[in-house]
């Protein structure tokens, strides 16, 4: 049971005519705020039948800028303490709020425990209240990266590994059990850049010397009064005096938990009439009769699956005229090199219909990311958006230590001096190896080629020295030329505005996220009149091999980072199964709490 929060006392205010009142709008987050609005489903376990479906980036952007223009807001009160934000989307929602505060309107922040992000996402208010005997925990980035030799060996699985660029470290994780030192050099200069980037948002928005909160930090632990005397934090209070400190400053005031939020709770179900009504309202098209801006979000791991339906909608928006321009918001890794040139033929499309192009870059853009990024005409990152990961890693995963375990063996029958190049049971002969490296050097070419033509005379020197897989923050690409802009989906959404001269305002997040009830009863996704084959998928039956040797019980024994790091190294197995030919950045994992 969920306890008692000073916004949900605050929400609890008795309220009269909303059309005359001020309003202060709440925003109470809570776990991941998705990029797509799609629930999750994990390779560790499926998907739940939940009424809701995610809180979106998308929805906060938009509702924290019509709250910023409103004249009848007076002020946002926000509650992290349950969310899960990375930190592109803690730098977007800072910038949000500190439009709020330039709109002249407070913003009141409450939070338990002050750590990184809340310490980044409160330097933008004017009432940053932390909890008197509150935790601090402003102590620095600390990164752990994973290496699953030892569980691939469990399995009997060898993965053989080919790199082009010697920052390419992607595959380390399979074959090591520790980082190469280019991939150490490269994971220092990410921790320090991104570290340098906290320091300094802090610094300005509590106009507090970056220095001191340094040295605060090198201590390790301080108090909740120590952290108020330096000025990180404006107030000590308890929720229950945070909530009365609200409703005096705004007495008679309507207290909004959704104010231009969506309907995140789903339809309701009460009987049979309510399931008709939903499949009836399904079916019936939603095709919009004005001009709007298409944001379209892609997240995760580059395959045939994940990216089918992405390229379907933008085909879509192709053939509606009033779909005027499309912002790619990209929140991925890579993946496969064949699924990423598909999306990028897609998007290629689109640039060609005259349309605007435009990519917000989410806290990851890397490699095949940065591939389906690189022909925009306009490319916004956060300053601490990972990026880059130029070049290409070749991995084939060899299942034979697995059928051995099992007691099965193999018998081969071949024509053709390379026909079993990709078989699983054997790693790659030196002549085959050879054979994936000359395929691997025309891939890499083709992604240099991608990239000098979308960026042309952006890119700020010779590319080679920008590639060989070197990933860079999103502060370091745009001194590079490797992206146009800082900002995130609200600046992406404003230059696309002005190149096609829709308003801002007028934005569709495509497809429109549903909770997996809707998503039940809506009609499966057909291909345009155009299309004359469908994309398919491929499975990996390593994924299952590795699965199989932990069991269900060893996995949910594991603790939740590294269950969740298993999940995102299945996924990453399973993108291994569309090509042998990888464009993916290395693993990076920085908590902010």
């Amino acid at each position: 049971m969920k306890t008692t929060t000073a916004l949900s006392l605050l929400a609890a205010l008795p309220l009269a005519a909303a059309e005359e009142k001020p309003v202060v709008a709440i925003y109470d987050l809570e776990g991941a705020i998705s990029e797509s609005g799609r629930p999750e489903a994990s390779l560790l376990g499926g998907l739940g039948m939940e009424a809701t479906r995610p809180l979106t980036l998308f929805d906060l952007t938009r509702s924290l800028k019509k709250a910023a223009a409103d004249p009848n807001v007076k002020a946002v009160v926000v509650d992290t303490d349950d969310a899960e934000l990375g930190l592109s989307q803690l730098q977007e929602l800072h910038r949000r709020l500190q439009a709020v505060r330039a709109a002249g309107k407070d913003v009141w922040l409450y939070t338990d425990s002050l750590g990184n992000g809340t310490a980044l996402l409160g330097s933008a208010a004017n009432h940053f209240t932390l909890m008197p005997e509150g935790d601090v925990s402003l102590s620095g980035l600390y990164s752990e990266s994973m290496y699953f030799k030892g569980l691939l060996d469990k399995a009997g699985v060898v993965a053989d590994v080919i790199h082009i660029g010697d920052f390419k470290s992607f595959g380390e994780e399979f074959y090591r059990t520790g980082p190469s030192d280019f991939a150490k050099q490269q994971q220092e200069e990410l921790i320090g850049g991104i570290f340098d980037q906290l320091i300094a948002g802090i610094s300005e928005g509590r106009k507090v010397p970056a220095e001191k909160i340094r040295s605060l930090v090198d201590l390790g632990t301080f108090t909740a009064q120590q952290a108020k005397e330096a000025g990180l934090v404006d107030e000590l209070k308890h929720r229950t005096d945070f909530a009365a400190a609200v409703k005096a400053a705004y007495e008679g005031a309507k207290f909004d938990r959704e104010y231009a939020l969506p309907d995140l709770d789903g339809p309701e179900i009460s009987g049979m009439f309510d399931i008709f009504k939903l499949m009836f309202e399904s079916d019936k098209s939603k095709a919009g009769k004005t001009d709007y801006i298409a944001v379209v979000p892609f997240e995760g791991e580059i395959s045939n699956e994940s990216i089918a339906p992405i390229r379907t909608q933008i085909l879509k928006l192709l053939h509606d005229d009033h779909a005027k321009a499309l912002v790619l918001r990209v929140d991925s890794p890579g993946g496969s090199a064949l699924a990423s040139e598909v999306l990028w033929e897609a998007t290629d499309e689109w640039k060609a219909s005259g349309r605007p192009f435009v990519v917000s870059m989410g806290g990851v853009a890397a490699s095949g990311g940065y591939y389906i990024s690189s022909g925009a005409d306009r490319i916004f990152a956060e300053e601490g958006t990972i990026t880059g990961s130029i070049g290409v890693v070749g991995m084939k995963l060899v299942l034979g230590g697995a059928m051995e375990k099992l007691g099965i063996t193999t018998h081969a029958t071949q024509r053709g001096k390379n026909a079993g190049a990709q078989s699983m049971f054997h790693p790659f002969t030196e002549e085959e190896a050879k054979l994936v490296r000359d395929s691997m050097v025309q891939v890499y070419g083709t992604f240099k080629k991608r990239i000098e033509a979308g960026r042309g005379t952006r890119l700020k020197g010779e590319l080679e020295g920008m590639a060989g897989g070197r990933v860079f923050t999103g502060k370091r690409a745009l001194e590079l030329g490797l992206v146009d802009e800082l900002g995130g989906l609200g600046e992406a959404i404003a230059f696309a505005s002005g190149k096609c001269g829709v308003d801002a305002d007028a934005i569709k997040l495509v497809p429109e996220p549903k909770s997996p009830l809707e998503g039940l009863f809506a009609p499966p996704e057909k291909p345009t009149g155009d299309e004359i084959v469908k994309m398919g998928r491929s499975i990996s039956p390593v994924a299952e091999a590795v699965t199989a040797a932990l069991g269900d019980a060893k996995l949910a024994a594991l603790p939740k980072p590294a269950r969740e790091a298993v999940s995102r190294v299945l996924e990453r197995i399973e993108s291994c199964s569309d090509s042998a030919i990888q464009l993916i950045g290395p693993e990076v994992s920085i908590p902010l709490k």
